[in-house]
């Protein structure tokens, strides 16, 4: 009984870290698509950002190849996503103007 009960909470919490996970990057998707709208990114900015969230992208999806992510790679992922989040704040805030 504790076993299953030990494995139902690492399911939720993989699950619900993913979810969260999930929505971070969405978040930060349109956030870069935004700027970019705006004429507060400009194209190399945009496409430095992107390239940062298909590298956190590429992180989670290794993390979960083996089935369970790890607490450590769980804090590796949230650590390089509020990384991203402040670099988009910080380009769209930088007072260059896409010309």
């Amino acid at each position: 009984m504790k076993t299953k009960l030990i494995i139902a909470a690492i399911a939720f919490l993989s699950i619900s870290t993913t979810s969260a996970n999930a929505q971070k990057m969405k978040n930060q998707h349109h956030r870069i698509a935004q700027g970019v709208r705006s004429g507060e990114l400009t194209k190399v900015e945009a496409k430095k950002l992107r390239t940062d969230q298909k590298e956190i992208h590429q992180e989670v999806k290794v993390a979960k190849a083996d089935g369970v992510v790890t607490p450590a790679e769980r804090k590796e992922i949230r650590k390089d996503q509020r990384q991203a989040n402040r670099k988009i704040y910080r380009k769209k805030h930088n007072d260059r103007v896409r010309g």
